[in-house]
């Protein structure tokens, strides 16, 4: 055997653990929930900054949020060396997420919107939705646990609750902009475009469907990261372009600015299940699709 065919045999037995960490959905599904609970913690604080916490219970979450990734990040990186079941708390994490989602809702619908039951009272009221957040993220850790990731129904769980995602930016895009009469036209684009992403990725779990298709979805879910990076662009000029007040003041009662980001998040996320669903799907007659040559490639 030539040192050339050494050389590049040495390369894929070393290469090999790292490919296999690249692309293990059911791995990057456990990063995505870790990170997007200590995002949280900050989005929590600027939050419940505008009443300065005024009620104990707004320290739940905030608490939660910091006390959830660490343990996620310790019990992952045990889990690469021992293979224990009693080192996994991933479960018990997500159904306290789950809890706490829960609680928030039911928490948040104590607003006026459900006192006074008025289109005013629902665009000023507390984000009734804004909670189902850590809701989703507890599903996450659930489904990775009680779900083989190698099936189609895997992918499936993680695109539905994408699809859960994008339909509460829905929501809270349109509540949110309706407090201003929307009275910048582009605050019409987050709302349209989590419609149009919710509608297109719903279509993998209710029907048949093909790997150009696929491709499709690829498309909407570029096209709602750079919906995202514009909002967030906008919403952090209004910010600093108002005037007086402190910065710190400007953000907690201006345009919030973390919001925008959900829409590249569930986008990544949406990605994960579809790439995913990839091998349980056929060709489409009329050729081969990016994303199935791109899996094909890694594999």
């Amino acid at each position: 055997m030539g040192a050339s065919s050494l050389l590049a045999r040495a390369h894929s037995v070393i290469a090999a653990p790292q490919r296999r960490w690249a692309l293990n959905p059911e791995l990057w599904v456990e990063l995505f929930v870790t990170a997007n609970l200590a995002v949280l913690a900050g989005d929590i604080f600027i939050a419940h900054s505008m009443n300065q916490f005024r009620r104990p219970a707004e320290f739940i979450p905030f608490y939660f949020s910091i006390a959830a990734p660490p343990v996620l990040a310790a019990i992952l990186a045990l889990r690469q060396r021992w293979r224990a079941p009693w080192l996994d708390v991933g479960a018990l994490v997500g159904a306290l997420a789950v809890l706490v989602g829960l609680a928030g809702v039911l928490y948040h619908l104590e607003s006026s919107f459900f006192l006074d039951r008025t289109l005013k009272s629902l665009t000023y009221s507390a984000p009734f939705a804004a909670p189902l957040a850590y809701a989703g993220l507890g599903f996450l850790l659930l489904v990775n646990r009680m779900v083989d990731p190698r099936g189609k129904e895997w992918a499936q769980w993680i695109v539905l609750l994408a699809v859960g995602g994008f339909f509460g930016n829905f929501v809270l895009s349109l509540t949110d902009h309706a407090g201003n009469g929307f009275f910048l036209k582009t605050e019409w684009i987050p709302v349209i475009s989590s419609a149009f992403a919710t509608s297109f990725l719903l279509i993998p779990l209710f029907m048949q469907t093909t790997r150009r298709y696929l491709d499709l979805c690829l498309v909407v879910l570029l096209a709602q990261s750079l919906v995202g990076v514009l909002g967030f662009w906008f919403h952090l000029r209004a910010n600093l372009l108002e005037p007086g007040r402190g910065l710190f003041d400007k953000f907690v009662n201006g345009a919030p600015p973390l919001a925008p980001l959900l829409f590249p998040n569930l986008a990544g996320l949406a990605f994960l299940g579809l790439w995913a669903l990839v091998p349980h799907l056929e060709e489409s007659a009329s050729g081969p699709s990016w994303i199935g040559a791109a899996y094909r490639w890694t594999r």
